[in-house]
């Protein structure tokens, strides 16, 4: 079982880098992890909405494996709390090889690509930066497994 997060541009805080690292190098004991960074050209945000959206779709497919299980990050899907995050992770897992997370670029994703996911998952209904929220979802994830494992992490 594999678990990928796909997102868009580069941390630019170094401190909030090494909390990414931190929560990959913890994710490791649980599943294989891959972190995919999509860089967009400069040019792209000179262009409309869509044709953002457009080329960052595209970028994203190529990312992409015809039987991955395809999950949106997006304030307005499917709330949970982190027990329930835990044991919808778990039925994935349990049912799909490649669990593929995406955070779509700062005017959210496409409708081609909102129809290709099989889920959507919000994990707030407030707005984040790209930055913040790599660091939100790697820690639940990271939780949701310590919960999976029954470890002290988590506390109810």
């Amino acid at each position: 079982m594999k678990i990928a997060l796909v997102l868009i541009d580069n941390v630019s805080s170094s401190s909030i880098q090494k909390i990414i690292n931190e929560y990959e190098e913890r994710l490791k004991h649980y599943c294989r992890f891959e972190l995919v960074t999509i860089i967009m050209p400069k040019n792209v945000r000179y262009k409309s909405i869509q044709e953002q959206k457009d080329a960052e779709q595209k970028r994203i497919f190529q990312q992409l494996k015809s039987n991955d299980y395809i999950v949106l990050l997006d304030e307005k899907g499917q709330a949970f709390t982190s027990v329930e995050f835990s044991q919808w992770l778990q039925k994935s897992i349990n049912t799909h090889k490649r669990i593929v997370f995406i955070i779509g670029g700062p005017y959210g994703v496409s409708e081609q690509l909102k129809t290709r996911a099989s889920q959507i998952i919000s994990l707030s209904k407030m707005t984040f930066s790209h930055e913040i929220i790599r660091v939100l979802f790697l820690e639940q994830v990271y939780r949701a497994f310590t919960i999976l494992n029954g470890q002290k992490y988590h506390h109810e």
